[in-house]
């Protein structure tokens, strides 16, 4: 598992919205938007301005302004497109001090193919998303 959480001086409400609001992800996921019907168990897409679905996935989980929880697997990452290959990935919002943490878990590597590349590929952005969605939520109008 990899575990990264950063404080943001914004309510959770703000940070839930940039969480998932397609016009506010295409400014820190590389241009990709959400696509889903918001439904337990339907998927969960990230899809670029050229219609390419880069990150494909499903919903996990969904309590507004608290957690959003998905599975996700790279249809270009070289391996075979079955569950055992999805990572799941956790974003928790917690109010604290008139703010919020944001925890997000990424895992299980040692169950899926390629697993060990692919926690590289994860840990070597480092906290660049976090800082990102902290910039982001810190600057949007509340």
């Amino acid at each position: 598992m990899v575990h990264q959480s950063i404080r943001i001086a914004a309510p959770t409400s703000t940070v839930w919205k940039v969480l998932t609001d397609s016009a506010i992800t295409k400014q820190y996921m590389y241009g990709c938007e959400i696509v889903s019907d918001w439904g337990i168990g339907s998927p969960f897409n990230w899809k670029g301005g050229d219609g390419t679905v880069y990150v494909k996935g499903f919903l996990v989980a969904l309590e507004p302004e608290r957690v959003l929880r998905y599975s996700m697997f790279d249809p270009f990452g070289g391996y075979e497109d079955v569950v055992a290959n999805y990572l799941t990935l956790s974003n928790t919002l917690t109010s604290v001090d008139g703010g919020t943490r944001l925890d997000i878990e990424s895992g299980d590597f040692a169950t899926v193919a390629n697993g060990e590349a692919r926690y590289r590929d994860v840990t070597a952005g480092g906290d660049e998303l976090l800082v990102k969605i902290k910039a982001i939520a810190e600057g949007v109008d509340r």
